[in-house]
């Protein structure tokens, strides 16, 4: 299926945000993410499906000056 994460254009085989995530390698519930600009809690993303075309943002948090 062809999505939109974090601007990049990618083809992914997931079903759902959580297989996307451990798809992509993302480990722990640290990170903020975001479906089509809705925010989407970490116990939402094992039931939110994905649709061809959606887009995904994925938010990690920083520290700095």
């Amino acid at each position: 299926m062809r999505l939109v994460v974090n601007g990049q254009p990618l083809e992914a085989e997931a079903k759902t945000l959580a297989a996307l995530l451990a798809e992509l390698g993302y480990q722990g519930n640290w990170y903020a993410t975001a479906l089509n600009s809705e925010f989407v809690a970490g116990a939402d993303r094992k039931k939110t499906r994905l649709s061809n075309g959606d887009r995904v943002e994925i938010l990690t948090p920083r520290q700095g000056g």
